[in-house]
């Protein structure tokens, strides 16, 4: 299994570093700066507030289906059928609330209007989501790889003709990206869904209440927990808005927008690791084989990966936002620099979020294949107090940045104690060797990163230094053990 999941993690890897950090710095960055952090955070807020209520869309259906297919591939057939017919019931519910909430708390016209299209990209993505559950479940990770970025691929395209390609003479507007994304969306979910009906002999849809009531009922685990997930995930801009008065509200969900899109674009590279271990993890469990070298296998890289990430962000954290972010034509200079600076101290403090979330995406993932969400929903309801409660008091005192505290808090609170209760289930004896060898890496980059800002080159130069002095001390600390990987690919059979 770990051959597997090295050999696929490669493919998916390659792909995703091809085309989404494309799409977040050069497409979706430009749109920003296009419309301005005014209206790009009223659509930020907007697209955060509907993930408020995706659970409606999904149910845990998802997750659960993922699990149970990786487990009992011939169910695949049976289920699909029922699920597609649930999944568009649901979708109505989410509907239905998402613009009933919208409604009580004043949405006005505009913001209605712009719902509805982020509502139907809310199904379409998830219906993607569920669409590629069965495919990884199927282990068929190199078609779940392709499809993992069609959608991305697609919007580069699409963005990329309306920024660039001179086919209108009309200033670019934030629902044109809205649209695209639909676009795109429509057509990927209409890829996935040709592959699953193929492999599920599909035929026609079938009408079967007791059997969507007996889903929806194994669901509702994973269906609590990615709802207070969500929360504590995706509260924050929603929080920014509606606390702060007037036009700050979306200035300031504008500015958390900037700092939370690197933090997004890096997640979605960690998110990876968490498409894999739970099929991969959920088989082991079911032939009763040991869990305890993939995770340290996984966690090995996923922490190596996040610590540069973090500690590159701290030390560069304002030359990197003044680099993606030029000063829009209506601000003074003094209003530019103090949204860079406010944009700087949030990233700073959402990218250290990043290791705790990567290893959400290893321990979490453990206790999800393992069936362990009674543990996994009270850890989660925790987080979701905390981030509410440093968000209430910290957003009217410290703006943009008191949700990246509370963001902070939370993501580190749920990362330890799942930690601790997978340590517990799992028996796992702790390797004090390889904690202390984590220490000494975590101390190492932060000195990298040090001693980088004395460099006499440019800061971007630096950067790449740091980082590659970062790479080198995870290579000779064993954290990247390259001779191990290629033993691992070349010898284990399974």
């Amino acid at each position: 299994m770990r051959k597997k999941f090295l050999t696929n993690l490669a493919l998916l890897m390659f792909l995703n570093l091809l085309v989404k950090p494309f799409y977040v710095l050069g497409v979706d960055r430009s749109v920003q700066n296009a419309v301005g952090a005014e209206q790009y955070g009223f659509y930020f807020s907007i697209l955060n507030f509907s993930f408020l209520f995706n659970i409606l869309l999904d149910m845990g259906i998802t997750n659960f289906n993922n699990r149970n297919i990786a487990q009992n591939n011939h169910l695949l057939n049976k289920h699909f059928s029922g699920i597609v017919i649930l999944r568009f019931i649901l979708a109505g519910i989410y509907a239905v609330v998402t613009f009933g909430i919208g409604f009580i708390i004043g949405y006005d016209k505009s913001q209605l209007y712009l719902l509805s299209w982020v509502v139907l990209n809310q199904f379409l993505l998830s219906f993607i989501l569920y669409l590629r559950s069965n495919i990884s479940g199927l282990l068929l990770f190199k078609t779940d790889s392709m499809l993992s970025v069609l959608d991305r691929l697609l919007m580069i395209l699409f963005i990329s003709i309306l920024l660039w390609g001179n086919v209108t003479e009309a200033k670019f507007r934030i629902e044109w990206f809205v649209y695209a994304q639909t676009v795109a969306y429509g057509l990927t979910a209409l890829t996935a869904l040709s592959i699953v009906m193929h492999k599920a002999s599909f035929k026609r849809l079938n009408w079967n209440f007791p059997f969507l009531v007996m889903i929806i009922k194994k669901s509702l685990p994973y269906a609590l927990l990615i709802l207070l997930m969500m929360m504590y995930n995706r509260i924050d801009t929603v929080f920014i808005e509606r606390l702060l008065p007037g036009d700050m509200g979306s200035r300031q969900a504008g500015v958390y927008a900037q700092a939370y899109r690197l933090l997004d674009a890096t997640n979605m590279i960690a998110f990876l690791f968490a498409v894999l271990l739970l099929p991969i993890f959920s088989k082991m469990l079911k032939t009763k084989e040991s869990v305890e070298k993939m995770v340290k296998l996984s966690f090995s890289l996923l922490f190596t990966i996040s610590v540069i990430v973090a500690f590159s962000s701290y030390f560069y954290s304002f030359e990197v936002m003044n680099w993606l972010y030029p000063r829009h034509d209506i601000e003074t200079v003094g209003e530019y620099t103090l949204r860079i600076q406010q944009s700087a101290k949030a990233f700073s403090l959402l990218m250290f979020a990043f290791i705790a979330i990567s290893t959400s995406y290893v321990f979490g993932t453990l206790l999800t294949a393992n069936g362990s969400l009674k543990q996994l929903n009270i850890i989660a309801g925790i987080s979701v107090l905390v981030s509410f409660t440093v968000n209430y008091l910290l957003i009217p005192k410290l703006l943009s940045v008191g949700s990246a505290y509370a963001s902070l808090s939370a993501q580190f609170l749920n990362a330890g104690a799942q930690v601790v209760v997978a340590i517990i289930i799992f028996r796992l004896k702790p390797d004090w060797k390889f904690i202390s060898v984590l220490l000494v890496f975590v101390a190492g980059v932060m000195l990298a990163g040090y001693f980088s800002r004395y460099l006499h080159y440019d800061w971007k130069v630096n950067l790449v230094i740091m980082i590659i002095a970062s790479g080198i001390l995870a290579i000779l600390l064993r954290l990247l053990h390259i001779k191990e990987f290629v033993r691992i690919i070349k010898e284990e059979k399974n």
